[in-house]
């Protein structure tokens, strides 16, 4: 168990370097650059992802997954093969999608969003497609092989890189103003860092490929069958998510217009919630995300092996830990979340929402593990539905509820609630019918009680705002780890066994 654990921490610390410097950047991004700007990059950013997974069609973790067998079956003479025939399908999808994302960008901005201003920042955002997937195709080969680190290091490159150039150059640029030319500003910049962290990886690819060149063919590719086996299946859910997502700030400003809400106002508020609120709510997620990750070799190990000791003692620490860390995110941000906000960004409207936010984004912090271990029990289809039952239901219910007058982006704010709550409570129900598992909704009963506790004794009995935000919020965590502990959802053995991991690490 200590060697799960051990692998968690390692890549929890490197998630924690990359999202670090992503929330700096976000922050940065909002006071330079101000609440519209930012709003209209986050309506463009959506499309750009969709755009890059059309072209990607999943063909950067086929790459990782042949490459990955075929070391394994000393085939290593073919990795070139894997890659020409990689950088061929590429190279289709993108003659075939990019001119067509092109041609769609007029009637994106214009009718679906709204801002036919918006239109620069998506074109630019279409030109960082073709780099962006250049860079997936290496960071898959690396994954093959089993060497993660350059694929950190290119991240932790592009962060830097946006931080720096969004502080000292942007402002040179800005248009006051000009909310779309500042926005388009801001892309162009994630062009840049892209292209840097992708110069990056091809050199550390070069590199790698020199080293082994004697083993390498020269010639010749590998068959298109076996990697469009792999990319297709599982570009479907990509693409799927990717499109909800998509959709997102088009159904977010068009209902809102519906209940009277300019466009403009609208796009404001959409930078504000998905470029601050869940962001700062999501950060503490990397935790779940490294246990996610690790879990699918332990468990899917556990299983195989038929060690149901094993299988069960995994599931149970990783959602228990996660589950933990829920709690915690949720009563800090239930409490403290609007002046972090207003602190951090300097935003002055829609902070509020943190309250209506932080008890739900509780179950999100269970979702990406629960998730990893319906695959690792061989339930992926049925968790791949269940993020798509709980993606249409967020998309309709928005639209139902922020058209009405009197809810507006509140409706929106539920809906964005709802969907986590669907897909999660699916994921459970899910993984509770295969009793081997033994898990179900009690287990996270005791956490979100905890929470609930401390959210309402909390300020009776410590009234907030009296000691400074960075105290308040560790009197906060202190207040709910005294509940968990009494509550039994932390025990002395835990402790124990962490003191003994970091003797071993010493």
């Amino acid at each position: 168990m200590s060697s799960f654990i051990r692998g968690t921490v390692v890549l929890m610390i490197a998630v924690f370097a990359t999202k670090l410097l992503g929330f700096v950047y976000r922050i940065q991004f909002m006071r330079v650059a101000g609440e519209e700007a930012v709003g209209v990059y986050m309506t463009a950013y959506p499309a750009f992802i969709f755009f890059l997974s059309l072209v990607q069609l999943g063909i950067p973790i086929a790459i990782a997954k042949v490459i990955a067998e075929l070391k394994a079956k000393g085939e290593a003479v073919r990795f070139a093969q894997v890659m020409r025939t990689s950088v061929f399908l590429t190279i289709v999808t993108g003659l075939v999608f990019l001119p067509l994302s092109v041609l769609f960008v007029p009637y994106l901005s214009d009718t679906l969003l709204g801002n036919p201003a918006s239109a620069i920042t998506l074109y630019v955002g279409i030109a960082i497609v073709p780099i962006a997937a250049v860079g997936g195709l290496i960071r898959g080969y690396f994954q093959g092989i089993a060497r993660l680190e350059e694929t950190a290091w290119s991240q932790i490159i592009e962060q830097i890189i946006r931080i720096l150039l969004i502080t000292w150059m942007l402002p040179y640029f800005l248009s006051p103003g000009n909310a779309a030319e500042n926005a388009a500003y801001a892309m162009a910049i994630t062009l840049i860092a892209e292209a840097a962290s992708v110069l990056y990886l091809w050199s550390k690819y070069r590199k790698q490929q020199k080293r082994t060149a004697s083993l390498q063919s020269k010639d010749g590719h590998y068959p298109m069958n076996p990697l469009l086996a792999v990319a297709l299946p599982s570009s479907g859910s990509r693409l799927f998510g990717t499109f909800t997502w998509f959709l997102e700030p088009i159904i977010f400003i068009r209902a809102l217009a519906v209940s009277g809400v300019t466009a403009a106002a609208a796009t404001s508020l959409y930078g504000v919630i998905s470029g601050v609120l869940i962001p700062l709510l999501l950060f503490p997620s990397f935790i779940p995300y490294a246990l996610s990750v690790v879990l699918v070799p332990a468990v899917s190990g556990a299983s195989a092996a038929g060690n149901i000791h094993k299988l069960q003692e995994r599931i149970h620490l990783s959602l228990r830990l996660s589950a933990l860390t829920g709690a915690v995110a949720a009563a800090v941000f239930f409490i403290h979340g609007q002046a972090m906000a207003e602190a951090l960004f300097h935003i002055k409207e829609g902070a509020s929402y943190m309250v209506l936010l932080a008890p739900i984004f509780f179950f999100y912090y269970i979702q990406s593990p629960l998730f990893s271990i319906l695959q690792a029990t061989n339930e992926a289809k049925a968790a791949m539905m269940n993020s798509v039952y709980g993606g249409i239901a967020k998309l309709i219910v928005m639209f139902v509820l922020a058209s009405q007058a009197g809810l507006q982006e509140t409706g929106a704010i539920l809906a964005i609630g709802f969907g986590v709550l669907i897909t999660s409570f699916l994921h459970i129900a899910t993984l509770r019918k295969n009793r081997k598992t033994a898990t179900g909704f009690t287990m996270f009963v005791l956490p979100y009680v905890s929470f609930l506790m401390t959210a309402i004794m909390r300020p009776i009995f410590f009234p907030t705002g009296q000691y400074g935000l960075i105290i308040d919020c560790g009197i906060t965590v202190l207040f709910l780890t005294v509940i968990l502990f009494f509550t039994g959802q932390i025990q002395r053995g835990d402790f124990k066994h962490l003191r003994k991991l970091a003797v071993r690490h010493k």
